[in-house]
């Protein structure tokens, strides 16, 4: 299966694709996406950006699924707000190239990758390096995108393990309930 992660930003969105084989993850390419082109005030312009720099990046690397981080709530309104703008034109440049959309927080995907919720940008940075088996540290934003698809590989793994296991649970006609066996 092969991963898209974004990590939206306005001016720099990061992007990661990673292959899953089971429990094999293998790099795939990763990068960013500015808006620089566009004028700082120029918001649909910018916008545009992302949404075409995604679609090309869907293209290019034919991925299967998309992992996005969604947005936190800032101090400041009005950053929170174009972020979710930023993170929206990508939301919606994924959906429009039919690929399926996970959605994960920064914090489920720092514990994901480093095995704490409060790394720091560096720790991401190393255990991405060390996962993927990087010969150097990735750029902040592509490690956060690539920490992204690697936090959807083990959940995708661990969900697809939960549906087989409810397929089992009713197909097993009542035998197995509440975690005991009847």
């Amino acid at each position: 299966m092969r991963i898209l992660g974004i990590d939206p930003g306005l001016r720099v969105t990061g992007f990661g694709v990673v292959d899953a084989e089971g429990a094999q993850l293998h790099y795939v390419a990763s990068g960013v996406i500015k808006t620089d082109a566009a004028a700082q005030g120029d918001l649909p312009a910018r916008l545009k950006l992302l949404y075409d720099g995604i679609r090309e990046l869907h293209a290019r690397y034919t991925p299967d699924c998309a992992a996005v981080e969604i947005v936190f709530v800032n101090v400041n309104p009005q950053a929170t707000l174009l972020l979710g703008q930023a993170r929206g034109a990508c939301v919606t440049a994924l959906v429009a190239c039919d690929l399926p959309v996970a959605e994960y927080s920064a914090l489920q995907m720092k514990r994901a990758i480093t095995g704490h919720g409060h790394a720091a940008k560096a720790q991401i940075q190393e255990m991405v390096r060390r996962l993927l088996t990087l010969p150097a540290l990735p750029r902040q934003d592509a490690a956060d995108a690539l920490g992204l698809a690697i936090t959807h590989a083990h959940a995708g793994a661990s969900l697809a393990r939960i549906g087989a296991g409810a397929t089992l649970q009713r197909s097993t006609s009542g035998m197995y309930r509440g975690g005991r066996v009847r």
